[in-house]
């Protein structure tokens, strides 16, 4: 029974430490992805370019 928790107990406490690992990145990440962006001023409309009076 002792050879049971020995191997057992830092198997549960190495589980628990990845998942919170991983529990803390995947947070990290996620803030990262929903923080607002920032862009700059609009850019002005295309114009298209006007007709040529050689072609009809």
């Amino acid at each position: 029974m002792g050879f049971v928790v020995v191997v057992s107990l830092p198997l549960i406490l190495f589980i628990l430490i990845v998942a919170l690992a991983f529990y803390l990145l995947g947070r990290a990440r996620g803030r990262r992805g929903s923080a607002p962006q920032y862009y700059g001023p609009p850019a002005p409309p295309f114009q298209p370019p006007p007709p040529s009076q050689g072609k009809t």
